[in-house]
């Protein structure tokens, strides 16, 4: 497949690159900073400077064919929503939202931390749910993870809808390469087309 990556730069969105080339796939890496994904030497990877801030940048290399998985995460309100106001803009013809467990439609189901996990987030709450709720009208599929860590991909590792969700511990960590796979599984084979997903550790 030909995967568009948002936010290649990042611990994750460099997980996410990395497993879509193992997995044989072209990517095109959108990054700020191109000089920042450190993935040389790939004849199937093609890394382009972009900005959320920039819509014509986005739309500059994502068209109807394209199959967008966003890595995208900030600490200033206002950055998700335009990334996925831009991103939906373009046109793509699907989209791979990375989000958070215990917010926006996945908050009734994780239970007592939904709250505490919004007051860490503060006004970064609100630009995080407005984010998902245009890639999900738009049909995409938002990836609720936990708290992100680094190591290796869980051998035990699923994906489940909210149906099926745990109640969000805020102790437990998934990791990048846990949450990359499972974005990938779903470019793959869509399961979870305009809901919300939830990958899991085991």
């Amino acid at each position: 497949m030909d995967l568009i990556i948002l936010a290649a730069s990042g611990r994750t969105g460099l997980a996410i690159t990395r497993q879509a080339l193992e997995r044989g796939h072209t990517v095109t890496a959108i990054a700020r900073d191109p000089e920042r994904v450190t993935l040389p030497g790939h004849a199937a990877l093609r890394v382009v400077a972009g900005d959320v801030h920039d819509p014509a940048s986005l739309a500059a290399v994502i068209d109807a064919d394209s199959v967008v998985l966003s890595a995208l995460g900030t600490e200033q309100a206002g950055v998700l929503l335009a990334g996925a106001e831009a991103v939906v803009a373009a046109g793509p013809g699907r989209v791979i939202w990375l989000g958070a467990y215990g917010t926006g439609r996945s908050a009734a189901v994780a239970g007592e931390a939904a709250g505490i996990l919004g007051k860490l987030l503060g006004d970064r709450l609100a630009d995080k749910v407005a984010a998902d709720d245009i890639v999900l009208a738009a049909g995409g599929t938002a990836f609720h993870a936990g708290v992100l860590a680094d190591g290796p991909e869980s051998p035990a590792r699923r994906t489940v809808g909210l149906e099926a969700a745990p109640p969000f511990d805020l102790t437990a960590t998934v990791t990048r390469d846990t949450v990359a796979a499972a974005m990938l599984d779903e470019a793959e084979t869509p399961r979870f087309t305009g809901t919300v997903a939830l990958p899991l550790t085991g």
